[in-house]
């Protein structure tokens, strides 16, 4: 897995070895990403993928805003599938389409910030869901102290992370980021999905 993980860093053009003129310090070079389909182009899929989303979507879960800050400036995007996975070493995890336009500028910053939303920021999560937007356009934000990636205004809690490792799964990646500072203001509800919908955690 790890070697894995150095191969898809090494395609999106992040850092896997010491910098340019540090100490055995030398550049990585871009390897093509792999063939990583589960289901042969000839091979039916064993369940529709219509009936997947909608038995799955009965699933509900919490919203958030993955950012990162590349050369480029900042960037980022809504995700629902995010998780705390590990306690010592301090993990957690989120998943990734391998289409995403995101992820390769996440990948090459090495950091992001999970900003957890509250039950009113379903319009904020919407303007991060959009593809080829300018998705910071009037969005307030702070640096996040051990990363500099964007910690959005008034989230109730975040979670400011280094990429600590890249699994594959099918369509997606699954990315492991190790916590490096975290903070939440225990007030508010959370913002939920549910089939397709936004909704509020009733008490």
């Amino acid at each position: 897995m790890a070697a894995t993980a150095v191969r898809y860093l090494r395609s999106v053009g992040a850092a896997t070895t010491a910098a340019p003129g540090a100490p055995g310090g030398t550049p990585p070079e871009a390897l093509p990403r792999p063939d990583l389909r589960a289901v042969r182009d000839d091979e039916r899929l064993p369940v529709d993928p219509d009936e997947f989303r909608r038995v799955l979507g009965h699933f509900a879960s919490g919203v958030t805003v993955i950012t990162a800050r590349d050369a480029d400036g900042p960037a980022g995007f809504a995700c629902q599938s995010f998780a705390s996975l590990s306690l010592d070493p301090p993990l957690v995890s989120f998943m990734v389409a391998r289409t995403s336009t995101t992820w390769p500028r996440i990948a090459r910053a090495g950091a992001f910030c999970v900003n957890i939303l509250g039950s009113e920021q379903g319009t904020l999560c919407r303007g991060f869901a959009v593809s080829g937007a300018d998705k910071f356009a009037g969005v307030a934000y702070e640096d996040a102290p051990a990363t500099g990636s964007p910690l959005l205004d008034s989230v109730p809690a975040w979670i400011d992370c280094r990429v600590h490792a890249v699994h594959t799964g099918g369509d997606h990646l699954i990315v492991v980021g190790r916590v490096e500072a975290l903070g939440a203001t225990d007030e508010g509800e959370p913002l939920l999905f549910h089939r397709g919908t936004f909704g509020r955690f009733s008490r």
